[in-house]
């Protein structure tokens, strides 16, 4: 990684940079020297940083190369996936269309989508607009997702098969994060404006905000000039991925954009919904997606512990220090983003990396946020960096034994051919698994482009091994009863999804 290092140093220098003497010592001196460091240490191949404040950027760059071991520079105009910081334009969407008295957000979901059916069919009667953007549905956090992320899949087939899901918590009574319900907004959004999700938050907010570079779609993003590729890790060596197509659920998660182009989403943030000393964004509608919904749970930081931890439109509420914190992050295939409001302090932050496997895009934010705060130098990234070492020993330590077990050559307690054959999940559906050689091909009737090899490992278990290294290396237990191969069950990384997906043999 030294190699990977002395190239950012020689790339850094791609950005551009407003310096005032308002700004603290933290930003104008030390920086770049913490980015660079927190970069080597998590082997970012490239970033890129804003900073707003008072309705100026005093920041605008980017740091190292758009892909591993090619010289090509990130810039501020350098396009990022953001993930879930897609889901505030969505919520803006929403909020936009009822100050247009088109909707309004407590009405039923079903006076838009009539079809729409849930497990519960009182639920699908009392599910209204707020609800499917404010994760308060009962899902647990991610359940599903792993049926839905990057799966052939349509938006209609996601909505359909997340109302066969039953959920792990009572309606309304627990914040469980629901992508999905994402989904459901977009088919919404499309029906009441007459115009595709994509085109609305286009024509609503990218146009008038100036936000020319900006893609609401992962099948443009892939297409567009000046882009960062994703990036991972994958036994322990940084890999580039492959672009995904993750447009089945694009409301939650697949919008591109620069740190140029995110300046004047911010800036339009902390003005009331100015830009240009014009009105882009309708007043009410910045507040009405801050307004909060539900409660998240208990507030964990580092430092300072905060008194609330809310969400709201496709934004997270707490507070920190006395001071209104509004922000989300985001996590999609090969890029992790965060973005952050200060109002009171008038200060706006957007970090974006090309690699999913770091925390230096929030330990950068909260540096910055207590550089402008007065607050002491904590050195939040070192501190997070070294825990990350413990506990990534411990996983590759867990990953290691179960590989050496596949060494070992163990004998199934049944024929390998035994375990082949096709089986069902009652909402994903099929599931194929061949022999191949000593171990067994996974093929998934909804993931056309994701396989996986599983190795036995002793008493009815297979190490899985994915094609794609972002959905883990997992253990599946089998179900064996008199003689006969019953069930599998498949787990994929908990950033992913959560919940375990039970197939029963046909």
């Amino acid at each position: 990684m030294k190699k990977l290092f002395l190239s950012i140093c020689v790339l850094i220098f791609s950005a551009s940079v407003i310096f005032s003497q308002t700004n603290p010592p933290f930003i104008t001196d030390s920086l770049d020297n913490y980015v660079l460091r927190g970069m080597k240490n998590w082997q970012i191949p490239g970033m890129a940083v804003l900073i707003v404040k008072d309705g100026k950027v005093v920041l605008s760059k980017g740091y190292g190369v758009k892909e591993l071991g090619k010289d090509d520079l990130v810039n501020e105009n350098t396009l990022f996936l953001i993930g879930s910081n897609t889901k505030a334009f969505t919520g803006t969407a929403l909020a936009l269309l009822e100050k247009e008295g088109k909707l309004k957000l407590d009405d039923k979901v079903i006076k838009y989508l009539p079809d729409l059916k849930m497990k519960d069919p009182w639920v699908t009667k009392e599910l209204n607009l707020t609800d499917i953007v404010t994760h308060r549905m009962g899902y647990e956090t991610f359940q599903g997702d792993f049926m839905f992320w990057a799966s052939d899949l349509t938006s209609d087939e996601v909505i359909q098969k997340l109302g066969e899901t039953t959920p792990k918590y009572d309606f309304r009574t627990k914040y469980g994060y629901t992508n999905s319900g994402y989904a459901i907004a977009g088919k919404v959004i499309q029906k009441v404006s007459g115009l595709s999700w994509s085109d609305f938050v286009k024509e609503k907010i990218f146009k008038p905000l100036k936000m020319d570079r900006t893609v609401a779609l992962s099948v443009d993003f892939s297409k567009s000039d000046n882009v960062a590729k994703p990036h991972t890790m994958a036994n322990d060596k940084l890999i580039v991925l492959p672009f995904e197509n993750i447009d089945n659920m694009a409301p939650c998660g697949s919008i591109g954009s620069s740190v140029s182009d995110l300046s004047h989403w911010l800036i339009a943030q902390l003005d009331s919904g100015r830009f240009d000393g014009e009105t882009k964004i309708p007043f009410e509608v910045i507040t009405r997606t801050r307004k909060p919904e539900t409660i998240i749970g208990r507030v964990r930081r580092l430092f300072n512990e905060g008194h609330y931890n809310l969400y709201g439109l496709g934004w997270a509420l707490t507070d920190y220090e006395g001071t209104e914190i509004i922000s989300h992050t985001g996590a999609v295939n090969g890029f992790l983003s965060s973005v952050t409001l200060l109002p009171e302090e008038n200060l706006g932050i957007a970090v974006l990396t090309n690699s999913d496997a770091n925390s230096l895009f929030e330990m950068l934010k909260w540096e910055i946020i207590d550089s402008y705060l007065g607050l002491p130098y904590r050195n939040y990234d070192n501190i997070v960096f070294k825990r990350s070492i413990a506990r990534e020993s411990q996983t590759s330590g867990m990953i290691a034994q179960w590989q050496d077990s596949v060494k070992m050559n163990i004998k199934p307690t049944l024929p390998l051919s035994d375990f082949a054959g096709k089986y069902k999940h009652d909402v994903y559906g099929f599931a194929e698994l061949e022999v191949k050689g000593n171990s067994l091909l996974l093929k998934l009737e909804h993931h056309s482009k994701l396989t996986a090899k599983l190795e036995y490992i002793g008493n009815n278990r297979f190490l899985c091994t994915y094609s794609d290294p972002t959905y883990g290396i997992k253990v599946f237990p089998f179900e064996v009863e008199d003689g006969k191969v019953k069930s599998f069950t498949l787990t994929v990384t908990e950033g992913l999804d959560f919940q375990p997906y039970k197939f029963v043999k046909q």
